[in-house]
């Protein structure tokens, strides 16, 4: 990386003679950072963590990419073909680093971001750790989707003696060999820790079910489930969603008689709301055989077990919450009135706030046609509307 001490100074090379700041080196702050740098303009991606990529290098061991190798590659890097065509999570990792130093990015690490404000010049001040206070033309929030782990406060949770953890927590099944774990929620991260951990050797895996998914392959006859998000993002939701239900029929079994019934709410308009369709890898097999057990959602805890809503209870070892996370922006941006009531971004992408221009984000949503491929697409508009943005302001300067 062309720079990484975190006691850096900021180096005058902006047409407004400041940078544009972007917050976070996860893929989505260094696409931007290297779309930016091609149209000239200077990005200073500040990062808190020591390593690019640092919410990859968290995940748990067997995570692979639900996306094809080709579409999740960022802007000027393919992804080496060595990778496979579904990218093992390490895999990530190691394009991440070589795309900040293919494209030698600037990049600032161990500083934190606290605060973002207007700044009387039009541009923006950052409060950073150290007593930082940076000006930027510009400020691209790119904190990551998955940024805050969401443990749900359960009535009781305090009395629960066996180990509670979040997922984001989880490594592998090692820890859990011979012991019977209750995962909660069945999202693509559940159903694939649920599958992980029948595989490592727990005694027993269930797993807790508030609302049943669509459940999809994550190939069929060698068609990726990501092409058909990618087609179904250009339809309507009405027509997605009738077309979704014969597929689904004729690709995946009815696990109506273990707790999974297909879904009443259509496919894509589930995924607008945010429950994006989980990729089979393996949880269909485990839930038919009996290896995962679908059992109720969690209501809380009561004399050291766990209270599921049809009125029983269980008492596992261990209970891993894949219960999803929170963005963790009220105290960066919240003072600008720039959140919806659930803490997202108003606008994304390359729109900007009305009281807030030059504000942009991206990498909160967790699109059905890839989250990698979106950031990526992103980063290019994020670039273009900045460019323009500076060529608009350097045009009404005087002479």
């Amino acid at each position: 990386m062309a720079d990484s001490t975190a006691s850096a100074q900021p180096r005058p090379a902006h047409p407004a003679g400041h940078p544009v700041y972007v917050i976070g080196a996860g893929p989505g702050g260094l696409a931007v950072a290297q779309a930016l740098r091609a149209r000239g303009i200077r990005a200073v991606v500040l990062e808190r963590a020591d390593h690019v990529g640092a919410s990859w290098r968290r995940h748990y061991d067997r995570l692979r990419l639900h996306t094809t190798r080709r579409l999740s590659a960022l802007p000027g890097l393919p992804m080496p073909r060595r990778f496979g065509r579904w990218v093992a999570r390490d895999d990530v990792v190691r394009y991440l680093e070589k795309y900040a130093d293919v494209h030698q990015l600037e990049i600032v690490t161990g500083v934190e971001v606290f605060r973002v404000e207007r700044a009387p010049d039009g541009g923006w001040t950052l409060h950073a750790s150290g007593g930082r206070k940076l000006t930027g033309a510009a400020v691209v929030v790119a904190t990551g989707h998955n940024h805050t782990p969401r443990l749900p406060d359960w009535p009781g949770r305090s009395s629960f003696t066996g180990e509670l953890r979040h997922a984001a927590e989880y490594r592998n099944a090692a820890p859990y060999a011979g012991r019977d774990v209750l995962v909660v929620g069945v999202g693509n991260t559940g159903a694939e820790i649920a599958v992980d951990l029948v595989e490592g050797g727990a005694a027993r895996v269930r797993l807790s079910v508030r609302t049943a998914p669509h459940i999809v392959r994550r190939s069929t006859a060698g068609w990726p489930a990501q092409y058909n998000g990618v087609l179904a993002r250009r339809l309507p939701a009405r027509l997605v969603d009738r077309l979704a239900r014969p597929m689904a029929r004729i690709s995946t079994p009815d696990l109506s008689a273990y707790g999974l019934p297909r879904p009443e709410t259509g496919l894509l308009t589930r995924a607008a709301e945010g429950a994006i369709p989980v990729q089979d890898v393996g949880l269909i097999d485990a839930v038919r055989t009996g290896r995962v057990e679908v059992v109720a959602a969690v209501e809380g805890f009561e004399d050291g077990k766990v209270v599921l809503a049809d009125g029983t209870r269980a008492a596992p070892d261990a209970v891993i919450a894949a219960t999803g996370y929170l963005r963790g922006l009220e105290g960066l941006v919240g003072h600008l009135g720039v959140l919806d009531p659930r803490g997202r971004p108003t606008v994304r992408g390359p729109r900007t706030p009305a009281g807030a221009p030059g504000l942009y984000f991206t990498g909160f949503t967790n699109p059905i046609s890839g989250m990698l491929r979106e950031l990526a697409l992103d980063a290019r508009r994020i670039a273009r509307a900045v460019a323009k943005r500076e060529a608009d302001r350097a045009s009404r300067l005087p002479g």
